[in-house]
C-alpha cells in the first residue's frame, strides 16, 4: 500500500519535468511544422487597450485582425415608415387617414420628421394635418428623447407647438410614445400612444392601438377642454406579403372626454365614433 502511494506521489511531481520537456522540444518552428521563417505577428490593441470600432482601410505590413474590424455603426442611415395608411368609414362621413414618419442619422443622433392627419371624402376637404420636425437622441435601449417643434396646419387658424417627448419600446414589447406640446399661445397639452404586436404567425400580426390626449387649460377656439380631451381604441389585423408591406383591416373606436365632450356637443358633432379601417403600412 505505501510502495503504491509513493509511486503515485513520485508520478505527480514529475508530471511539470514531463511538461516543460514537452514544451522544449517543440520549441523549434521546424519541429511544429511551420515555415523556417515564421515568426509572432503583433497585434493591435495590446491587452488592456481599448478596441478600436474602425479598421484601417489600407494597413501596411500585416494584417491586424484583432479589435480592428468594420462594424456598421455610427454611419448615416435612412428610413421611411408609412405607419397607417387607411380608409375609415365613420359613421356619418367617411375619412382618409395617414400617419407617417421618416428619420435620417446615425445611432446616436436622429432627425425625425412625422404627420399625421385625415381627408375628408365627402365634402372634399382636409379635417386634421399636422407635421412635426424633431432630433432625436438615444438615452438608453430601445428609448430616445426627442424635442423639436409641431405645426398644425388644419383646422384653422393655424398654430406651432414646441415638442418635448421620448419614444421607444417599454418592457413586453410595447411600442410607446409620449409627448408634451407648449403652444405659442402658452397652452400646455400632451399625447400618449401605445402600440402592441401580436405574431399569430410569422406574417400574420394583430395590432391592439390605443391614442389619449390630454390638457391642461381650456382652449374653446379649437374644441379642448381641461384634462383628459380624447380617447381612441384600436385593433388591426395585418398580413406581411414582406416585411416591408403589409395590408390590414381592423376597427376604430374614438370618444371625446369631459369638458371636450361638451363643446363637440354644443357644436353639434359627434362625441363618439367607430369606423371600420382598411389600409397598408409600408416601410423602406
Amino acid at each position: 500500500m505505501h510502495i503504491k502511494t509513493v509511486v503515485i506521489c513520485y508520478s505527480l511531481l514529475l508530471l511539470p519535468v514531463a511538461g516543460l520537456a514537452a514544451e522544449g522540444s517543440f520549441a523549434d518552428p521546424e519541429d511544429r511544422g511551420f515555415p523556417a521563417d515564421y515568426h509572432e505577428v503583433a497585434t493591435d490593441p495590446q491587452p488592456g487597450e481599448p478596441i478600436r470600432k474602425y479598421a484601417e482601410d489600407a494597413q501596411e505590413g500585416a494584417p491586424q485582425n484583432f479589435g480592428v474590424q468594420f462594424v456598421h455603426d455610427n454611419t448615416i442611415f435612412a428610413r421611411f415608415i408609412g405607419d397607417r395608411l387607411e380608409y375609415q368609414s365613420r359613421e356619418k362621413e367617411e375619412a382618409l387617414l395617414w400617419d407617417i414618419q421618416a428619420w435620417v442619422g446615425a445611432d446616436y443622433h436622429k432627425l425625425w420628421l412625422k404627420s399625421e392627419g385625415s381627408w375628408l371624402i365627402d365634402p372634399d376637404k382636409v379635417e386634421e394635418a399636422e407635421a412635426e420636425l424633431l432630433y432625436s437622441r438615444n438615452i438608453a435601449s430601445f428609448w430616445d428623447l426627442q424635442m423639436g417643434i409641431r405645426h398644425d396646419f388644419k383646422p384653422d387658424p393655424d398654430r406651432t407647438f414646441a415638442a418635448f417627448g421620448v419614444q421607444g419600446l417599454a418592457p413586453y414589447w410595447f411600442e410607446l410614445e409620449a409627448t408634451a406640446y407648449l403652444s405659442e399661445d402658452g397652452d400646455l397639452s400632451a399625447a400618449l400612444e401605445v402600440e402592441y404586436d401580436l405574431l399569430l404567425s410569422q406574417r400574420l400580426i394583430l395590432q391592439p392601438r390605443m391614442e389619449a390626449g390630454f390638457a391642461l387649460q381650456e382652449v374653446e377656439q379649437y374644441g379642448t377642454g381641461q384634462g383628459l380631451t380624447d380617447i381612441e381604441l384600436g385593433l388591426r389585423l395585418r398580413y406581411h406579403f414582406s416585411r416591408e408591406f403589409a395590408p390590414y383591416i381592423g376597427i376604430s373606436w374614438s370618444r371625446k372626454i369631459g369638458e371636450t365632450a361638451n363643446l363637440a356637443e354644443a357644436e353639434g358633432e359627434d362625441q363618439e365614433v367607430t369606423s371600420f379601417v382598411a389600409g397598408v403600412r409600408m416601410w423602406f
